[in-house]
């Protein structure tokens, strides 16, 4: 496998253990980027454009990165907290009058960001067909009764967080999330992302698809609890409503699914735009920055911990982003950062100042910890040592 980029002097575990998910872990066509205090340290791609075909990467290859568009979405609202345009403790109705029905009265901007706002499903699905529609998944949710108290505990509302945050950023500022993170976040920064994949941009993109890791050394796999395995296979339960809240789920290569914004789902990056954006989170980029320290604090800021009622296992999250845990380990104790299903994954640690970005066209599955992704992390800690 011939791997492509570079990385800084100290950085060649990551190198290593990139070329590794090609040689041992089935990975068919991938991108690493790795920023340390705002500069670039790690820049490697390898293997091909389409998880099914021959083209070779290239450095502007882009992939969709699945629920890693969650993290880069959860910047909005911070931004928009830091400017006195949206406020934590005020409900949603407040901003979004149609809201408040069936008993969300009182369901906050915060139970939204921290996975507390108890509507990860929806009694009907919605059709891929309404999914593009940016106003049917908001107005699905509004309809929508929540299925425990909002703020009473927590569980991963997998699709239904796009459409809360959506339109909740669109009755604030009258642009959708899309929209914002163009002119806001990856414009200024120069940053390969978008939601709602413009037309000029979309021979970049890759097409992804689903692959199989290999079998380990002896035959022998390790096998989810059986608890997590139930929840999945359940079609009553919260897991499998939860990433049912569209059924069937859209083709992820069609045009149109590239060309709508869904903030929970459907963002396109290439690594080092996703890297670059997390890097300007906690740290100056080209002389932009996005967080002050204070929203760094925000991001990373424990909002729920414990068993998740819909990924059946633990997990923490602060405000929109997944935190430093057993289900998605990341760098440290204070890193924050989102993963995608089968494999993307974008973070920052603002302690060593890394922020990290990894793209791929194989999606396994894998929810929230991939072994390629953290085969990467485990290198930069190594080469941090």
């Amino acid at each position: 496998m011939d791997v492509n980029g570079t990385v800084a002097e100290g950085f060649e575990p990551v190198r290593e253990a990139f070329v590794r998910n090609f040689s041992a872990l089935g990975e068919r066509g991938a991108a690493v980027a790795v920023y340390r205090d705002g500069h670039k340290v790690v820049d490697l791609w390898a293997g091909t454009k389409d998880v099914d075909g021959t083209d070779p990467w290239l450095p502007g290859t882009a992939q969709v990165v699945r629920s890693a568009t969650k993290g880069v979405a959860a910047a909005v609202p911070l931004i928009l907290l830091r400017r006195g345009e949206l406020d934590l403790d005020a409900p949603v109705g407040e901003y979004w009058p149609e809201f408040k029905a069936h008993g969300k009265e009182r369901l906050l901007v915060r139970h939204v960001l921290g996975h507390r706002a108890g509507l990860p499903v929806l009694d009907r699905p919605l059709t891929p067909e309404e999914a593009l529609d940016p106003h049917r998944g908001p107005e699905a949710v509004a309809a929508q009764a929540p299925v425990w108290e909002p703020g009473t505990d927590h569980g991963y509302h997998a699709l239904t967080y796009g459409w809360l945050l959506d339109e909740l950023v669109r009755r604030v500022t009258g642009r959708w999330v899309g929209e914002w993170l163009s002119t806001e976040v990856a414009g200024p920064l120069g940053a390969d992302l978008w939601l709602g994949l413009p037309e000029s941009e979309a021979g970049r993109v890759g097409r992804v698809g689903r692959v199989e890791g290999p079998e380990p050394a002896g035959g022998l796999r390790s096998r989810p609890k059986r608890s997590v395995t139930a929840a999945y296979e359940d079609p009553d339960s919260l897991t499998r409503r939860a990433f049912a809240a569209i059924t069937p789920f859209p083709d992820q290569n069609d045009p149109a699914y590239r060309a709508a914004a869904l903030p929970a789902t459907n963002g396109i990056a290439t690594a080092d735009g996703l890297a670059r954006v997390y890097a300007a989170l906690i740290g100056e980029v080209d002389g932009v920055r996005l967080f002050d320290p204070a929203a760094v604090e925000l991001a990373r800021a424990e909002e729920s911990s414990g068993p998740d009622r819909v990924l059946v296992v633990g997990t923490r999250f602060g405000l929109g982003y997944m935190l430093h845990g057993t289900a998605s380990p990341l760098l440290g104790p204070g890193s924050f950062g989102h993963p995608g299903r089968g494999g993307a994954l974008g973070f920052a640690d603002p302690e060593t100042g890394i922020a990290f970005g990894y793209v791929t066209n194989g999606f396994r599955k894998t929810v929230t910890a991939d072994p390629r992704a953290q085969g990467l992390i485990r290198a930069v800690r190594a080469s941090l040592a």
